[in-house]
């Protein structure tokens, strides 16, 4: 049997890069899955498609998870398509790094809405879907929030508070049967890495150089993790916080 069998997960920002990744990786693993998607409606409705035609079950939701109104309707779908949930992964979130000069408060505040405020809304909304037996909530951080890498304050902040989020939710939600842990990857091939200018260039190789397996990652490499700490054998951790980043850090 699939490990997350007869499990309902939800995946925020999950139309493309590692949230699509991961909300793939549920559902191969037998999973029912909402995709939730801001802006980007066809890379939702790919990874949809992706899920069922491996036999899966999927469905998208549009939402902003800094909107209170859209978070709550995202739970709301999810009840109506499913009926419960087992599974979370606060996976939204935006990155731009910029020197502290350069940092306006419009940066700021859109930073930590996405990042940090869409983690506890999600959070919140979504607790009255666990069931008695508990389940899984799993937060995307980043190793950037420890490295102190020069540009990265705003997004570093809005991690920083993520990592720390985890750990109090952990405790909170632990009599609940609900384990709370973190994900903070490396430099990760994505959509946004690209835009970014982070992929192809001098800094790819850089942190290539650093890492210890020689490479940056790839979502499948984040997303195999989310699948252990969403199943059972994960059921001994909470409040843990794990780097996946080939050991860069």
């Amino acid at each position: 049997m699939s490990k997350l069998q007869g499990k309902v997960a939800v995946v925020t920002g999950a139309s493309k890069g590692i949230g699509a990744g991961i909300a793939r990786a549920l559902g191969a693993a037998g999973a029912s899955v909402v995709v939730n998607y801001a802006g980007d409606k066809a890379g939702a409705d790919k990874a949809v498609a992706d899920i069922k035609a491996k036999g899966g079950k999927a469905i998208a939701v549009h939402g902003d998870v800094s909107k209170t109104d859209d978070v709550a309707r995202l739970f709301d779908e999810t009840k109506k398509a499913f009926g419960k949930l087992d599974v979370l992964v606060n996976n939204a979130g935006v990155f731009n790094f910029a020197p502290i000069e350069q940092t306006t408060e419009a940066d700021f505040h859109r930073h930590f809405n996405i990042n940090v405020w869409g983690t506890l809304s999600a959070t919140r909304e979504a607790l009255p879907l666990f069931g008695p037996e508990g389940g899984s909530i799993i937060n995307i951080s980043s190793v950037v929030s420890r490295m102190g890498i020069p540009g990265s304050s705003v997004y570093a902040g809005t991690k920083g508070a993520v990592d720390t989020i985890t750990q109090v939710l952990a405790s909170e939600l632990g009599p609940r049967k609900i384990r709370v842990n973190s994900i903070n990857p490396g430099m990760v091939e994505s959509e946004g890495t690209h835009t970014a200018g982070f992929i192809g260039g001098d800094f790819q190789k850089t942190i290539e150089a650093q890492a210890p397996l020689g490479r940056i990652g790839q979502p499948e490499d984040i997303a195999k993790v989310a699948v252990f700490l969403a199943s059972d054998e994960a059921g001994w951790l909470t409040g843990e916080r794990i780097s996946a980043s080939g050991g860069h850090r």
